[in-house]
């Protein structure tokens, strides 16, 4: 599972920003979720790229499964806003084309395969954690500041939203070069299989629970 979102954190990143698609607020996936974004978020056709990246990564898998997994990745929506770009990806497995079915127990290493992968582009410091529901659904998430490899002189914070659905897992990720960017995530209304929308990820989602 870890390859298969390592290929979808390398999509958001090397993505051609040039090719931009028309703007839309309203963003659905055949898995079962709707992401809303403002609508002057660019949306970034990521097609072309996922398929050569898919096809390299897929030659550097060591198993079967982990090549099944990387084929099998599909990038829902990629977009961006700013100058230097604040950046957002949800992606998705599917359970019919993985052939596994993942479950609740599944989330934590579903979830923590992205943040592995991201840190071959990306010097870290310590995540911070959260996980609570939106509606009927356990949320995972995680953030961090981050500094690109290539460019030191640059620090975003990075954060990730997973969940598992009926139909697959799926991860909502951002790149934010400022505020703004994480205001924008964070309070981005997702909805999950026909449940009320609802903020991504609340205020207190971070905050450390009592034992």
């Amino acid at each position: 599972m870890k390859a298969s979102i390592l290929i979808a954190s390398i999509l958001w990143i090397a993505a051609p920003l040039a090719a931009q698609a028309p703007a839309s607020q309203t963003h659905s996936s055949d898995i079962g979720f709707t992401y809303t974004l403002p609508a002057d978020w660019q949306v970034v056709d990521t097609h072309p790229a996922q398929q050569q990246v898919q096809e390299q990564a897929g030659k550097d898998a060591t198993s079967a499964a982990g090549k099944k997994g990387i084929e099998c990745v599909q990038v829902a929506l990629t977009a961006h806003h700013g100058e230097p770009a604040s950046v957002i990806v949800a992606e998705a497995l599917p359970d019919d084309c993985s052939g596994q079915t993942l479950t609740v127990k599944d989330l934590p290493g579903f979830a923590s395969g992205a943040s592995e992968g991201l840190k071959q582009t990306f010097d870290m410091e310590t995540p911070v954690y959260g996980s609570y529901t939106i509606g009927t659904h356990t949320m995972w998430a995680e953030r961090v500041k981050s500094v690109p490899k290539n460019n030191p002189g640059a620090t975003y914070i990075i954060e990730i939203v997973c969940s598992i659905l009926k139909k697959g897992g799926v991860c909502f990720m951002a790149m934010e070069a400022d505020e703004a960017g994480m205001r924008v995530f964070d309070n981005s209304l997702v909805a999950l299989e026909g449940e009320p929308p609802a903020m991504l990820i609340p205020a207190d989602a971070f905050v450390k629970k009592p034992q």
